[in-house]
């Protein structure tokens, strides 16, 4: 059963109780208000019966007969009721004058002699000077009786009837009733039809939103929409957040497909990567079991460039090992760590990778937040890419900034050596060959760092693309060591410790590469 015939149904119900609550009601109204008119109608006519008696019975006429012969039965103790007494009765009802017994003793002209119906009950209630109603069936006939007792000296001298059919009440009762019913069904089918129509419209958007989820379940087009031009009400609400989970599903699968083509990527480029050295390895040790054995000095040679292509197996599996514990989402610390020591440690262990090369740094007492051995990792991968990449000198800088005191910066301090300037963005400072120079800005949001290097540059289209796993250039330099991994463990590591980072660099103007670091504001950190 849809929800659309389920709403109709269930609105139509209610409706319907509600009508045939209404129903009985109407009719009850109706019924105890017509029943009431009667008995008010009784009520007066046996009153009005009643008072004449009464004003006979204690106004009595004169005997105008002579006296009664001896032998004859005594006179009534009150005088019968007569004629006169009945003359303003309305037509349609029945009057009846019983004694104290329930005999008939008097009625109007032209009626029957029979009495009205009288229970023993009823009797015995009126003998105790109770009126009585009940309702009696006389002739096939349902009648209402009103039943008076007149009582005179404190004795019940006679029981006034009042009486009228029942059958003209029934039948107005019974149209009435039957009106009712025929207008429950036609509004109840009046209403189906209504609360089907409008059940349609209500649920019409979210029939578009099962067809557009049909579309893309059977096309896989994530890029549509659905189409709601309503209120803003629940559909509404709903068409708006199936719309926005169809812009994340979107993305997400465009993330995944993203990282599904760059998985594949990175096994084409891992497998490519091992095969060089692996091949080697393979082919040197078959030179080394051939038989007549080669002469020593070849296989000095071949035993060197094993060893060779071992270290660089260990190497990348070492960087794969770190970026997959780097993917993993490995839980860095956020702990205050010391800049100029860290930068101090890490000039100290790179300066030996490149005996010939100058690395310089020079850096305020600044604290950032973060992990030490991680920002050490990054530091040494930056200054082993600007060591490949440079014939000059190195150039380490570490500043304090906040993107609100960006004009603030421009006034640090500056120097001026004899051989080659460059200009930083928070500060300035003019280094040679043999020196580097380093500038802070007091701030309160972040720590930058800068290493910078003297190499060729790189296109700022490319930039971006050197973080890509085994990225090394458009037309990478074979004589310069490396897979390409150097620089995506170095972002994936900034961002475990909540930072970012992205390179500048011209054509032949050098390359820098910017890591921001929260900074330490003193408190312990959450």
């Amino acid at each position: 059963m849809s929800i659309r015939l389920r709403l109709t149904l269930v609105y139509t119900a209610i409706l319907v109780l509600t009508l045939v609550v209404l129903d009985l009601v109407l009719y009850g109204i109706q019924a105890q208000f017509t029943l009431n008119s009667l008995k008010s109608d009784l009520r007066r006519s046996g009153d009005m019966v009643a008072q004449s008696l009464l004003w006979r019975i204690q106004d009595p006429q004169p005997d105008s007969g002579a006296p009664g012969s001896p032998g004859e039965p005594p006179p009534p103790p009150h005088p019968a009721p007569g004629a006169e007494d009945f003359k303003d009765l309305r037509e349609r009802e029945i009057v009846r004058v019983l004694d104290a017994q329930g005999q008939i003793v008097a009625r109007p002209e032209g009626r029957s002699d029979e009495a009205l119906p009288l229970s023993a009950d009823g009797l015995q209630a009126l003998q105790t000077q109770l009126e009585w109603w009940e309702i009696a069936i006389q002739d096939g006939d349902r009648l209402l009786v009103y039943n008076l007792p007149l009582v005179v000296d404190g004795q019940l001298a006679y029981i006034v009837q009042a009486a009228r059919y029942l059958d003209e009440r029934d039948r107005s009762l019974q149209a009435l009733g039957l009106t009712l019913v025929i207008a429950t069904l036609v509004t109840a089918l009046a209403a189906f039809g209504i609360g089907w129509a409008l059940a349609g419209m209500a649920l019409r958007p979210i029939q578009r939103i099962t067809q557009t989820a049909q579309a893309i379940e059977s096309g896989a087009d994530l890029s549509r929409r659905v189409d709601y031009a309503g209120p803003n009400d629940e559909v509404g609400q709903l068409a708006t957040t199936f719309n926005s989970m169809l812009a994340r599903l979107q993305a997400a699968y465009q993330q995944v497909s993203h990282a599904l083509k760059m998985q594949r990527d990175f096994v084409a480029d891992v497998s490519h990567e091992l095969r060089t050295p692996l091949t080697t390895v393979r082919g040197n040790l078959g030179l080394l079991r051939r038989m007549p054995p080669l002469p020593p000095d070849e296989q000095a040679d071949i035993l060197a460039d094993v060893v060779e292509e071992s270290d660089r197996l260990i190497r990348l599996v070492n960087d794969l090992l770190v970026l997959a514990r780097a993917d993993s989402g490995r839980s860095l610390a956020h702990e205050p760590v010391a800049v100029p020591a860290v930068i101090a440690e890490a000039c100290r262990q790179a300066r030996p990778l490149e005996r010939g090369r100058e690395i310089s740094e020079q850096a305020q007492d600044l604290t950032a937040l973060g992990d030490r051995d991680a920002l050490k990792q990054v530091l040494l991968i930056l200054l082993d890419n600007a060591l490949k990449h440079t014939d000059g000198a190195i150039r380490v800088q570490a500043q304090a900034l906040t993107e609100s005191a960006a004009s603030a910066t421009e006034s640090a301090a500056s120097a001026t050596v004899s051989t080659a300037s460059a200009t930083v963005s928070a500060a300035s400072a003019t280094v040679s060959a043999a020196s580097a120079t380093v500038s802070a800005a007091s701030a309160d949001d972040w720590v930058e760092l800068r290493v910078c290097d003297e190499g060729p540059g790189i296109p700022p289209e490319l930039a971006e693309r050197l973080f890509d796993r085994f990225y090394r250039g458009a037309e990478p330099d074979p004589s310069v060591p490396g897979f390409g991994l150097g620089l995506p463990i170095a972002r994936a590591l900034v961002e475990g410790q909540g930072g970012r980072i992205k390179i500048e660099s011209q054509p032949g103007q050098g390359t820098c590469v910017q890591v921001l670091l929260p900074r330490w504001n003193g408190e312990a950190p959450g």
